[in-house]
């Protein structure tokens, strides 16, 4: 089910339509200004999500390990419910929202980015990237105990010297594989952002180049192939790191 469709789409990325194999398919995805902002659109995508959902993701994550067990229960069942809320129903109802005609948009007079845009995909992404994110993290923050900090303090450590040398390098790992996923993630996201596309000036990625170059009868799925077997490429070299990450966190667990 994974394997034969993969090896499917690297044959059609180097076969030819007059027979033999070649790197023409691929020539002409890198001469298309098309494909190279949908590639760059994504990229730096998943980079801002990536680094945004784990500026925020974190420092929620900590605080709601530190909770008392019902509110810890509640913040819990808001991120399972955030998270999961992604698709069509999220896009309608961000365009509802802040939409051209949107609700904010009517009350208070305010016209929003455009949700299809750069900075209005961001907003979208976040709503449901942040509580992924926590919920990724959330169990490796048990590692840091406190019988670490208490013996930080026992030493006379101030708080900042604690989590320089102690907080930061045990969690670090963790967090790096937490942003690889949220980073893949984000690239591969087809559903929102098909819903997203139709807004004015809407932001080039490649899951929607693919979507559309499929639609061409003119070298489509050639097309296609290649930007899939690019998604793919990504996806394995952020797998690849975020193995590398875990290894080196294994040691606190």
């Amino acid at each position: 089910m994974l394997v034969l469709p993969a090896l499917r789409l690297v044959h059609d990325t180097f076969a030819l339509r007059g027979g033999g194999y070649g790197l023409d398919n691929i020539i002409r995805v890198v001469e298309s200004p098309l494909d190279l902002r949908a590639i760059g659109g994504s990229l730096a995508l998943g980079l801002v999500q990536a680094t945004l959902a784990t500026a925020l993701g974190a420092p929620a994550a900590w605080l709601i390990t530190r909770m008392r067990l019902g509110g810890r229960a509640f913040w819990l069942s808001l991120m399972n419910v955030a998270s999961n809320f992604a698709g069509i129903g999220l896009a309608f109802g961000f365009v509802a929202l802040i939409g051209a005609t949107g609700m904010l948009t009517l009350l208070l007079g305010i016209s929003f980015p455009s949700v299809g845009s750069f900075s209005g995909m961001n907003v979208v992404y976040l709503y449901f990237n942040i509580p992924m994110f926590v919920l990724l993290t959330l169990p490796a923050l048990s590692v840091l105990k406190d019988d670490w900090q208490e013996a930080a303090e026992v030493c006379r450590a101030t708080r900042w010297q604690f989590w320089r040398h102690v907080g930061i390098p045990v969690l670090a790992p963790f967090v790096i594989a937490g942003w690889l996923l949220i980073f893949t993630w984000t690239i591969g996201v087809y559903a929102v952002a098909y819903a997203l596309a139709s807004s004015p000036g809407s932001q080039k990625l490649i899951t929607l180049q693919i979507g559309t170059t499929l639609e061409s009868s003119v070298f489509g799925f050639e097309r296609a192939a290649v930007l899939s077997v690019l998604l793919m490429l990504l996806a394995v070299g952020a797998t690849a790191l975020y193995r590398l990450s875990l290894r080196r966190a294994a040691r606190w667990l």
